[in-house]
């Protein structure tokens, strides 16, 4: 175990509620949790494993402590790890945060024996409400209501299946020790439950170490409603409104707003508040809670005064800052300072819920490619808008050269909003996108935006299928002659610079030179889904007006200018637009203020609007490899290997070496960012199978082969030759 020390600890001026606390997280949550600590003058811990030694929320804390493996269950859920640190650095305290550890009741009960105080409720709060089918049973006899189901411990498939038909259809499988919407799945039919439930089993099993499952019926048009709580350890609860979090995908929240639009849009919205808001009291009241807490509620649109219990999270929220922004109430704070016996001074007549927030979830992740997480290297980071003036949150876990891995979720951060209502609240998160920037890795922030600028959306009409019926309609921004130009222009601009730092005379020169006006510089930029752009640029790139083509269409006219640091105005035939740029290259320089600098760019990273793509400066090469790749898929050619779209881990395969399989039937899963991928054969044939279960894979790794059913005769020797010669004398011409 390592431990490494910040030069300056937080000083007080009282005596702090806690000398020291630990905080068994990583991540946003990480740093904000150390955030409130530093502002109680409490000395904060962080724990880190290998993969997150230069994270963010180790550079914060006062002390860092190495507490295994990327591997979770080897560090964040490894216990004694998490013990041998607060003992090694004497923390009287542990903060959970959320996920990991943060409603494990072994965890608590450990901490409690080895004398360390517990930032959360008791450990028989968290055996209740931890077990999903122990809590709805529970506080169905406190006077919460609950969704009908079945939820009896031990159930095997069989009995599920038997008992579905009393639950009635559709109907919603839940993890029993679950949360944070892993895990579940909806089913429509009697016919597809039992290999669901096989897929239910395998994720919760893996996710929370419990395959035990339990069904409800699933309401028509549901939304997702949710009461923060928080209660001390003198009996008094209170609530702090709800949030509605109905804007979801796979069950995991995408946005969430305080306080709920369909409260608020009813003639007896306060009214149903107080109904709603008692019954949370109740859930907290039933299992003697302590800390801070949230009841979740199923409301149906289409009955909004009748909402059903799912469940208690014993543990701070994702969304938390919400309800901060709308109370001014600093929910750690509370909870740390009830955790240290203080008496809750809040009463419930103090609650006052001021205007409107916002969040929204920024993952590292592609949503046009279903959302699959992504990895990469953050090597431009603009996360706050300079007049946020206290409207805007960041809660982020990002630093520039920060490496994304899998080995975690893919939420890297979170931007609140607030408003005076609900409009200004939604403009203001927008333009905060708008301005979100981290190039080098994908993320889902131009998702974001048409998801919040969605008319239904606006008009507060949300339920938690929106989502899924409203993504085949949003129409993504591509790389267009504005990006391909900016990108050639600054291309060639570094072209112009190293001509003219590097000497050698004219035979050393790459700019075009020979006896008279010299010739169009020709650049070729690999797009976006391996396509090819090329432009010509003509005239001074660095400095001055260029002249260029794309290709092949009408000249146009183009300058660039670098009016701050990793920032380029392109101006193209009279109109303007910035973007944020930075180039991937083989020598030492970046954009600056004055203009490129050295180096031969093989990338170039693009973002605008919270939009951002990657554009390949090709080699001939690389572009010959492009064209030829192009020219196989017009002629329809499946290519036979299945690769991991990214490092995971093989979960379940599917069927075995020699077996004849169908075009799209499942092979194998890789469980990647928490997620489980299904990969499917491209092809008909017979499959080989390169991996086995448990095994690891790395990104684009061939994981099968599928060998076609029936030899397709090749097209005809001379045409396919000549289509290729074709190819190469148009790249050699372009170069």
């Amino acid at each position: 175990m390592t431990i490494t020390s910040s030069p300056t600890a937080p000083s007080s001026l009282h005596k702090p509620l806690f000398g020291t606390v630990l905080v068994a997280n990583r991540g946003e949550i990480a740093c904000r949790v150390i955030r409130t600590l530093r502002a109680l003058g409490i000395r904060s811990v962080a724990v880190y494993s290998d993969a997150d030694a230069g994270a963010r929320h180790v550079r914060e804390a006062d002390v860092a402590v190495r507490i295994g493996p990327a591997a979770a269950t080897e560090s964040y859920l490894k216990i004694e790890a998490i013990l041998k640190a607060c003992r090694d650095t004497g923390a009287e305290a542990v903060h959970p945060g959320y996920g990991f550890l943060s409603e494990n009741a072994d965890f608590a009960r450990a901490l409690a024996e080895a004398g360390i105080t517990f930032i959360g409720p008791g450990v028989e709060s968290l055996n209740v409400m931890g077990d999903k089918i122990r809590s709805k049973n529970h506080v169905a006899g406190y006077d919460v209501p609950v969704v009908p189901g079945i939820a009896e411990p031990g159930m095997t498939d069989e009995q599920l299946i038997e008992a579905s038909a009393r639950v009635g259809f559709p109907l919603l499988i839940k993890p029993s020790a679950g949360g944070g919407g892993k895990g579940m799945h909806i089913v429509e039919r009697p016919g597809d439950l039992e290999a669901t439930l096989a897929t239910a089993r395998r994720v919760a099993a893996s996710a929370f170490g419990d395959d035990t499952l339990f069904l409800e019926r699933l309401v028509p048009t549901p939304r997702h409603i949710e009461v923060q709580v928080l209660a001390d350890n003198h009996g008094n609860v209170i609530h702090l409104g709800e949030r509605e979090c109905s804007l979801q995908r796979r069950h995991q929240k995408v946005i969430e707003e305080a306080p709920s639009p369909l409260l608020e849009s009813l003639p007896d919205g306060a009214e149903i508040r107080a109904r709603i808001g008692e019954a949370a009291c109740n859930a907290a009241r039933s299992v003697n809670y302590s800390g801070a807490g949230t009841v979740e509620f199923l409301v149906s649109d289409n009955a909004p005064d009748e909402f059903f219990f799912m469940e208690m999270n014993t543990r701070l929220q994702v969304e938390h800052p919400v309800t901060e922004m709308v109370t001014g109430v600093d929910l750690v704070e509370w909870q740390v300072r009830i955790a240290a016996g203080e008496v809750l001074t809040v009463q419930q007549d103090d609650v006052v819920l001021n205007g409107h927030s916002v969040e929204a979830r920024v993952y590292a992740e592609i949503p046009e490619r279903n959302f699959l997480p992504s990895t990469g290297r953050v090597v431009l980071l603009d996360e706050v808008p300079d007049d946020a003036d206290g409207k805007v949150r960041v809660d982020s876990a990002l630093l520039e050269m920060l490496e994304i891995s899998s080995s975690y979720d893919p939420m890297i951060s979170k931007v609140i909003a607030w408003g005076r209502d609900r409009t200004e609240a939604l403009d203001t998160l927008d333009r905060a996108l708008a301005g979100y920037t981290a190039l080098g890795i994908d993320t889902n922030v131009e998702y974001l935006r048409l998801l919040i600028n969605d008319a239904d959306v606006r008009a507060g009409r949300l339920d938690t299928g929106l989502i899924e019926r409203k993504m085949p309609q949003f129409a993504f921004r591509r790389v267009g002659d504005f990006e391909v130009a900016a990108a050639a222009v600054f291309a060639a601009a570094m072209e112009e610079h190293d001509a003219q730092t590097s000497g050698g005379g004219p035979w050393n020169r790459r700019d075009g030179w020979r006896v008279g006006a010299p010739a169009p510089r020709r650049i070729s930029l690999g797009t976006p889904g391996g396509g090819v752009a090329t432009v010509t640029v003509s005239g001074a790139a660095g400095h001055g007006t260029a002249a260029i083509t794309v290709d092949g269409g009408p000249e146009r006219t183009a300058s660039l200018r670098f009016p701050k640091p990793n920032h380029a105005e392109l101006t193209l035939d009279g109109e303007a637009r910035e973007y944020a740029l930075v180039s991937v290259h083989g020598g030492p320089g970046a954009p600056n203020q004055s203009g490129p600098a050295s180096g031969d760019p093989q990338e170039l990273l693009l973002g605008n609007e919270g939009w951002s793509c990657r554009l390949e400066v090709l080699t001939r090469e690389s572009r010959l490899a492009r064209v030829l790749a192009a020219i196989e898929r017009e002629e329809g050619a499946a290519d036979p290997a299945v690769r991991s779209p990214m490092p995971g881990t093989v979960v379940s395969v599917s069927v075995s070496e020699g077996d004849t399989v169908e075009a799209g039937q499942v092979l194998l899963s890789v469980e990647a960012m928490k997620m489980e991928h299904q990969l499917v054969a491209p092809l008909e044939g017979t499959v080989h199978i390169s991996v086995g279960s448990g095994d690891l894979v790395k990104a684009d790794q061939v994981l099968a082969t599928v060998h076609p059913a029936v030899d397709v005769p090749p097209p005809a020797e001379n045409a396919a030759e000549d289509t290729i010669e074709e190819a190469v004398i148009a790249m050699g011409a372009a170069d």
